[in-house]
């Protein structure tokens, strides 16, 4: 399986379109780590919507710290992973 760890910070803007473009992969095994780092707009809000419409799919993390990234990396467990930025 790969992971895909998403840092959101303030993204509601691109959020959905980064979302729904990881969505359409047609790789059938991975996984979607959002990763909120604390954001003051709806982002958070999009995130645990997209975490209860696909819960085998998506796990939605709330880090506010600069250390986001290397948080994420602790997070997966497995050995292939992308890092992908919200916009």
């Amino acid at each position: 399986m790969t992971s895909i760890i998403v840092p959101v910070y303030n993204a509601e803007k691109t959020l959905k379109r980064c979302v729904d473009s990881l969505l359409s992969q047609s790789a059938a095994d991975y996984e979607i780590i959002l990763v909120n780092d604390g954001s003051t707009d709806s982002s958070l809000d999009i995130l645990n919507e997209y975490a209860d419409q696909f819960p085998r799919r998506e796990r939605v993390f709330k880090i506010s710290d600069a250390s986001i990234t290397s948080d994420a990396w602790e997070i997966n467990n497995e050995k292939w992973v992308k890092i992908k930025q919200d916009d």
